[in-house]
């Protein structure tokens, strides 16, 4: 099956083209020799020139503002949010492949657009997800380590010692102990990179399971199925057949891709693999950054706000009782979690996507806490 006349359409109109018998270890090494040409005349052309300067608040206060990185998977434009590879939200959910069963753009189409800048077609995003399935399985010593950390503690912080813990099996450190060239970093590094993502759903349906369920046992991979990334994140998590959920975790999956690269997190990662440390390390480092209230753990911070909200003032509280919970919460000094960005100055359009996947479903729209927020955004 190919993509629709509608997304090749709009593929045409971008200028994409794609190779749909390339897989993406083949599309990435027909991109990357001129990713080199193009850095290495910007080292040579313009190495001397200056961009931007330092101020004193940066010194103080971070680098907000600063144009001191290159990024290109993503950028966040304060009033339009983010765009990957020059596509919206928008755009991406019109020409990225969907599963049969649904109709959201799905995590293996969004990582192959992110770490190539190229739409997929279905036979290369069936390929990366059977490819994922394939490397899912968790080895039995990284599930001893989580299953020997204690319930109570922080699932983020088990996440990022499970992460941590896989570096064992690391094909980056290996072949850099062996000794290869520069130029051939980024083959070890991507094994590991995919091997990380794969490993991520069982690592995390582990942790929950011994956090929440007492340790039941998880189900196998279906490595056969058409797609089968995200419904065996479900299945393993314990919802098995519950195509609501897999349809909205393909969607705020692929929305949380990718973020702009001076974030907390995707900066740590970077700034631990400029030492060389192997993805696994890079990447436990930036779940450490995310876990911050100011960062990722604002997610867990404004469901624990809202749902006292909703004890205080009830499921079908007024505007009115909404503003005086707001104010009250503003003026004991504390700040209201997950509302504001650092950057953006208009909704974002990750809220607005996951909005209209709720509107769009009776039972979650009719949600007491769903309900709410939307009230909350009208207050």
């Amino acid at each position: 099956m190919q993509t629709s006349c509608l997304q090749r359409t709009l593929l045409r109109s971008w200028g994409i083209r794609h190779k749909s018998t390339l897989g993406l270890r083949e599309t990435l090494e027909e991109i990357i020799p001129a990713k080199r040409a193009r850095l290495q005349k910007l080292k040579l052309e313009h190495s001397q020139k200056t961009i931007g300067e330092i101020k004193v608040e940066n010194i103080i206060g971070g680098m907000r503002g600063l144009k001191a990185m290159l990024w290109e998977a993503s950028v966040l434009d304060p009033n339009e949010g983010i765009r990957f590879h020059g596509l919206s939200i928008s755009d991406c959910k019109k020409v990225l492949p969907t599963a049969k069963d649904g109709k959201e753009m799905i995590l293996e189409s969004m990582f192959w657009l992110l770490l190539t800048g190229k739409v997929p077609t279905i036979e290369q995003t069936r390929g990366l997800s059977r490819e994922l399935a394939e490397r899912g399985e968790l080895p039995q010593y990284a599930n001893a380590i989580i299953d020997s950390l204690p319930k109570s503690l922080h699932p983020m912080t088990q996440l990022a010692i499970g992460v941590a813990a896989l570096n064992h099996d690391s094909k980056f450190a290996a072949a850099y102990e062996r000794g290869i060239p520069k130029t051939e970093y980024w083959i070890h590094a991507l094994e590991d990179s995919l091997d990380l993502v794969a490993k991520l759903p069982a690592l995390a349906a582990r942790i929950y399971s011994n956090v929440y369920h007492d340790g039941r046992a998880l189900p196998s991979l279906d490595k056969d199925a058409d797609l089968v990334g995200m419904r065996n994140y479900v299945n393993l998590l314990g919802y098995s057949n519950n195509h609501s959920l897999t349809e909205y975790l393909r969607l705020y999956i692929a929305l949380h891709g990718d973020h702009e690269g001076g974030n907390v997190s995707a900066h740590t990662t970077h700034l631990v693999g400029s030492a060389l440390s192997d993805p696994f390390l890079s990447y436990s480092a930036a779940l450490q950054g995310l876990a911050g209230p100011l960062h990722g753990l604002a997610n867990q911070e404004v469901l624990r706000w809202m749902l006292a909200m909703q004890d205080a003032i009830g499921a079908d509280g007024t505007h009115e009782e909404i503003k005086a919970y707001l104010w009250k919460t503003l003026k004991s000094g504390q700040v209201v979690p997950g509302y504001g960005h650092g950057v953006l100055r208009s909704p974002d359009p990750r809220f607005i996507a996951l909005q209209e996947f709720v509107d769009a479903d009776p039972t979650l729209a009719n949600s007491p806490i769903i309900r709410l927020v939307k009230k909350l955004l009208e207050a």
